[in-house]
């Protein structure tokens, strides 16, 4: 299933420096900035702290561009001396040490002006459920490739968690946050896990590796007919001995739960391109479909006439709306249902959900339990999407179990299948009669 071409010279990138750390920060490349001077820490005064003193930090942690110049102890007051003061740097430097100062120790500033920095950290999470699990990207070269999952293990991924300032490794999954077309940068990770950033491991170059599954022309994400890639050609799976255990293994590999219907003879449409899986022949308990037993890949006893399917079970729906396209948003999370919180809730957000329902644009993102109050967990708050995401758990949210919220800022959603009349009832008192009004508006 994979070509994979390996760069047979084992490479380290440095990626900070033992006279420098960033300290409080989010993840590794953010933080009150501290510098070693005569074998003790101490901070950095922000008077005359800019973007290019911080451009400096950035660079010689290997964190890459700087994305913001912090002052008055953003990320908390340091202790200890306070070794530099109006550092002015003319963005050159290799080390913050070599920028002109007023002397190491001469200052007049307390650790209420402790500088800090946000760098342009080089590694992401992509597709989990939170900010603290994913899909590992890595920049190089200013662009954003993946880590191919030969050899990945508890340690590099404990590096990782670090990195991103998300505490201990939990898991080490490989292919399990989908994949994605692209440049893959690292390949056979071997991290001894005290490394400070993943780039600091040895890795043996760039590789081609791993293939993908999709689901094509479904009523929502978690539907369609099962599209493959090997080789960076898409193609489809042919239904011969297609069952339950095979599209149990599509639907988890794909994030979407259980299956609830095995498709074919093109439920979802004939495809194009090459048909290559069939005879799959899954136990069920597979990570991947391309784990699965299979008597061959491209067969020519097989059309596209024959193309396979599943249905998954969802783990997005809408309540009490006027219709299946609107409504208060809940999820699906331990097997349960819940709710998400309206904090930060917009029109990007609600975009999301309607894709993900099958249900065009966005029309209104709701908020203040405008469907309703709703019951259980609140699952999500502050979800911030892009706009992009083909799921609304990819989004990026603090966590699962939000427990600063209530149900009366329950999040809802209508869109643009919805229908954009909506009938209003008055009632309207007159000294003899009381007339029920029907008012029509045209949203």
């Amino acid at each position: 299933w994979a070509a994979v071409f390996i760069l047979l010279v084992s490479f380290t990138i440095p990626t900070s420096t033992d006279k420098i750390r960033l300290m409080y920060g989010i993840n590794s490349c953010s933080g009150r900035v501290e510098v070693l001077y005569n074998g003790i820490w101490g901070t950095v005064c922000d008077d005359g702290w800019d973007l290019t003193d911080a451009a400096v930090v950035c660079r010689e942690m290997g964190c890459g561009d700087v994305i913001e110049a912090k002052s008055a102890a953003y990320f908390g007051q340091g202790s200890g001396p306070i070794w530099m003061d109006d550092v002015n740097c003319t963005g050159t430097e290799s080390s913050l040490m070599n920028c002109r100062t007023r002397g190491w120790g001469t200052h007049y500033c307390q650790h209420s002006h402790d500088s800090g920095v946000i760098c342009n950290l080089t590694v992401r999470l992509v597709n989990g459920d939170n900010s603290c699990s994913g899909r590992v990207e890595v920049l190089y070269n200013e662009t954003w490739g993946t880590v191919c999952d030969d050899g990945w293990d508890l340690t590099d991924a404990a590096v990782v968690c670090r990195e991103m300032g998300c505490g201990s490794a939990i898991g080490a999954s490989r292919a399990y946050f989908d994949q994605v077309p692209g440049q893959m940068w690292m390949n056979t990770v071997q991290c001894t896990g005290i490394e400070s950033t993943l780039k600091s491991c040895r890795s043996y170059g760039i590789a081609s590796c791993s293939t993908a599954v999709t689901l094509v022309n479904g009523t929502h994400s978690c539907s369609g007919r099962v599209e493959v890639r090997h080789n960076g050609i898409w193609g489809t799976v042919c239904d011969d001995g297609w069952d339950a255990s095979d599209a149990a293994v599509v639907c988890r590999e794909i994030g979407c739960g259980n299956a609830t219907e095995v498709k074919s003879a093109a439920y979802f449409g004939q495809g194009s391109g090459p048909v290559w899986m069939n005879n799959v022949s899954c136990n069920g308990t597979e990570s991947t479909l391309k784990n699965c037993v299979l008597s061959g890949r491209v067969r020519q006893n097989c059309s596209h006439e024959k193309d396979a399917g599943v249905i998954c079970g969802p783990k997005l729906r809408l309540q009490n709306g006027s219709s299946s396209c609107s409504g208060r948003v809940e999820v699906l999370h331990n097997g349960i249902w819940g709710t998400v919180c309206d904090d930060g809730w917009d029109l990007t957000d609600a975009a999301v959900v309607c894709r993900e329902m099958g249900c065009g644009d966005a029309i209104e993102a709701r908020k203040g339990a405008f469907f309703g109050n709703g019951s259980g967990p609140i699952w999500m708050n502050n979800v911030n999407c892009y706009g992009n995401e083909q799921t609304l758990k990819r989004c990026r949210s603090p966590g699962w179990d939000v427990q600063n919220c209530n149900h009366y800022k329950d999040a809802g959603v209508i869109c643009q299948c919805e229908s954009n009349t909506y009938i209003k009832m008055r009632l309207i008192t007159l000294p003899s009669r009381t007339l029920l009004v029907l008012v029509y508006t045209l949203d």
